[in-house]
């Protein structure tokens, strides 16, 4: 199939896969750092979360995605310099 396809078409092919591992990379650090924040700053679930909880939750939040891109622009980084070489 891929052989048909012309350049731009297959640039835009790879633009729309890139996208979705986006997406599922996205979707995938959203759920491991609910479970693991959760896990964390809610001792005892009810009905509605204290003012402590939220705080821990959002701070917990927050650590996870800048860690998270954090190591993504490492990784960027050392994948372009292996390249380049």
């Amino acid at each position: 199939m891929t052989d048909k396809l012309s350049g731009a078409q297959k640039d835009e092919l790879m633009q729309q896969v890139q996208q979705q591992l986006a997406v599922a990379n996205f979707q995938e650090l959203v759920t491991k750092a609910t479970h693991k924040c959760y896990k964390m700053c809610i001792a005892k679930p009810g009905s509605s979360l204290s003012t402590s909880d939220q705080n821990c939750l959002a701070m917990c939040m927050d650590r996870y995605t800048d860690t998270y891109n954090h190591v993504i622009r490492v990784y960027t980084t050392k994948l372009q310099n292996g390249l380049q070489r």
